[in-house]
This record gives C-alpha cells, structure tokens and sequence, in this order.
C-alpha cells in the first residue's frame, strides 16, 4: 500500500523561526555579548545583569588564548538568551551617543580654540553662537593664550582656553563650531 505525502501544517511552519534565523539571533547577542566584554565596569555595575553572566564576562576579559576567549564569548552569547537583549542594546547604544556627542564639543572646542587664536575679533561670533559663554571668563583666557602664542609656546592657557571653550559648548548638541564654515 502507498500512502500519500501530507505536507506539514503550513501553519506551524511558519510559526517557528528558520534555523539560519536562529543562528543569526545567536550571532547577535554573541555580538551584544562581546560589547559587553568591552563595556568599562561601571556601566555592567549599572546594568542590573544576571550574576553568572557578570561572571562569565570578568572570566573573559581574563582570557587571553584565543581558543578559550571564543568557547568563553559562545558561552555569553548562551547566557545573553535569558536577559533582555533589547534593553541591554538600548543602554550601549545611549552610551555611544553620548560618547559621539563629547567627541563632537571636543573636536568644535579644538576648532573655535584654533579660530580664536587666529583671528580673536571671532570671540563676539563664538559668544553670540553660544550664549552660556557669555558669563564665562573667555576674554582674559583667550587673551593669555593669546600672549602665549606669541612666544611660540603652547602651555597652560592654551589648555584652559580649550577647557572654557568646550564648557561653554556642552550643553549644546550642535557642536558645529562656525570657523570653518567660511574656509
């Protein structure tokens, strides 16, 4: 007697992930896992992460042989399955935001410090762009910079002009500086 093929409930097939979907899930919360092996300690402090995983990511940030670092991060990527992936995303990726975010003022503060320095009749430019450096003690500081300069040095004065200058522009998101907008 022949039977006849019946095919699979079209239904549940559709239901259930593919197996190269699920390796592509796994991959990624390896990967999530390796950024936390990456992360400084104080950020894992303040994620509230399961004890053996906290475990198992101090175990290899100890590890050095490649072998046993790979085995050790298929391990994590296992753990990761129990924790809220999303959320644990989520909170890297608002680190590195504001991570951009400080390189951004420091990168406009290195700017608007090499603009003033060259041409400081800017400053009334950089105080009008940004108001919170109006009560700032930028004039005298970029005065002694100035002074500085003209000796060929760069010491302490050129530093705390950058460090006034990127005070005055952190509350800003917007770190485009303005002097090199007509370069």
């Amino acid at each position: 007697m022949v039977r006849a093929f019946t095919p699979p409930d079209v239904e549940t097939a559709d239901e259930a992930p593919s197996k190269s979907q699920r390796k592509r899930d796994m991959h990624a919360l390896q990967a999530l896992g390796e950024r936390l092996v990456e992360a400084p300690a104080s950020m894992l402090a303040s994620m509230d992460l399961p004890e053996p995983l906290c475990d198992a990511i101090a175990l290899a940030r100890r590890i050095t042989a490649h072998e046993g670092r790979r085995r050790q991060m298929q391990l994590i990527g296992r753990l990761m399955r129990s924790v809220d992936a999303d959320a644990i995303r989520g909170r890297l990726e608002l680190d590195d935001a504001r991570h951009r975010t400080q390189t951004a003022v420091m990168h406009a503060a290195e700017r608007w410090r090499d603009a003033l320095l060259a041409a400081p009749d800017r400053l009334g430019e950089f105080v009008e762009r940004h108001p919170g450096a109006a009560g700032r003690d930028v004039h005298p500081v970029l005065r002694a910079a100035l002074s500085e300069a003209a000796r060929g040095r760069r010491g302490r004065h050129y530093r705390e002009l950058f460090r006034v200058l990127r005070d005055a522009l952190h509350p800003h998101t917007d770190p485009s500086p303005g002097p090199n907008d007509d370069a």
